[in-house]
């Protein structure tokens, strides 16, 4: 199927049955969300503790609102229409905390603020729900502050986490918790959700569904953004034209300093607008910051710098995410499978590349760009692991 226009029968009726409710934007996700549906019906059985998991983009997030918003809605259906409905999904509900961290952990002070605040009373809804949307990014020190809460959660008290797998949380947090998963929707169902939910243009929104690989996000930054798929394409383009390791140190340092400038802007202006509302809210005009002060000035400016170094390992994850899905097509191409290629603007190349190629090398080469992203994450300085990376594919395709 090519266009949105011929979205299949299976993502119709989803979208049928969840049309007009908090329900809507969860694409792809039938089975986890009849599942979250029963718990909150009068009928189901509702866990204190929830582990959603599921692949970046898959729409963890979404689905923990939406969970969230079918607890507190008036009507008890996650209708979509009611003040409840309306203020969880816009973030304004005063029973629905969520925490999301742009730095690289979360931190044990921002869990126990959480755990202080599970203790409240709901103030005007059914249940306080506690959203943790990073949680695989917590240490196993700030997993030993939450445990007790989620062992003995309050009454009336739901902690909702979010994460990749099962495995990136504490043994002791995951046991105790109703582990959901979600799955990558297809790339039809993403299209459809660009077009109906952002105005996407239908044509460019397929392209952008494919592209990123059911990755919503993504395919909403491709669907909006001018220029970020052909800057894409081109990209793949200079991967697949490496044959020499000088041409990979090159390709190396211009996408490694690309990331910074682009994790650079934007830091710069959160680092900003967090700045001016702090002074804003302290009544300072003057700018001169007072001595009582200082020390939550540093502790911004302490944030914004991690804030910048996560940023420039997600704007790298994105290019190696981009290389793995080429190299993905490569192999498609010499195994001679059906499948559609994620990067059909660069075809010819990928038919250059596949011929002669051998689908072992390639498989190889895919697994190198996973440990890239895992070295680059397990801080690994992102220049070198880049480096490694690019240069053993102009050697095995030299």
């Amino acid at each position: 199927m090519s266009t949105v226009d011929e979205v299949d029968a299976a993502g119709a009726a989803e979208t049928a049955g969840t049309a007009g409710t908090v329900w809507q934007d969860v694409v792809g996700q039938e089975a986890a969300v009849a599942q979250f549906r029963r718990a909150a019906s009068p009928e189901g059985s509702l866990a204190q503790a929830w582990l959603i998991t599921g692949p970046p983009g898959s729409g963890r997030s979404t689905a923990a609102r939406a969970f969230a918003a079918t607890l507190e809605c008036e009507r008890g259906t996650g209708c979509g229409r009611c003040h409840a409905c309306r203020t969880v999904l816009s973030g304004t509900h005063p029973d629905v905390t969520a925490v999301a961290t742009d730095k690289l952990s979360i931190s044990k002070d921002e869990v126990r603020s959480l755990v202080m605040t599970a203790q409240r009373s709901p103030a005007t809804g059914a249940q306080r729900v506690i959203i943790i949307e990073d949680a695989d990014r917590m240490s196993a020190g700030t997993f030993n502050v939450l445990l007790k809460s989620i062992e003995e959660p309050p009454p009336h008290t739901v902690w909702m986490l979010c994460a990749p797998s099962a495995e990136d949380l504490a043994s002791t947090i995951r046991s105790r918790c109703r582990v959901v998963s979600l799955a990558i929707p297809r790339p039809e169902q993403v299209a459809e959700l660009l077009v109906r939910r952002d105005g996407a243009d239908p044509a460019l929104a397929d392209r952008a569904a494919r592209a990123a690989q059911g990755h919503i996000g993504l395919a909403l930054r491709y669907a909006t953004r001018p220029g970020e798929l052909e800057a894409r394409e081109e990209s793949a383009r200079t991967l697949l034209g490496l044959r020499s390791s000088g041409q990979a140190v090159l390709a190396a340092g211009s996408l490694v300093e690309r990331a910074n400038a682009e994790a650079a802007a934007s830091a710069d202006d959160d680092a900003a607008a967090r700045k001016e509302a702090f002074l804003r809210s302290a009544g300072i005009e003057d700018g001169k910051i007072p001595p009582s002060l200082r020390g939550q000035m540093r502790q911004l400016e302490e944030d914004a710098k991690r804030r910048r170094t996560r940023l420039v390992r997600d704007v790298l994850d994105r290019y190696l995410l981009d290389a793995h899905s080429v190299l993905r097509d490569v192999l498609v191409v010499q195994l001679g499978t059906e499948a559609d290629l994620v990067n059909p603007g660069v075809r010819e190349e990928i038919m250059h590349a596949a011929q002669g190629g051998d689908p072992q090398v390639t498989l190889a080469l895919l697994d190198a760009v996973q440990q890239a992203r895992a070295r680059i994450a397990g801080n690994v300085p992102p220049l070198l692991a880049t480096e490694a990376l690019l240069a053993r594919i102009a050697v095995r395709s030299g």
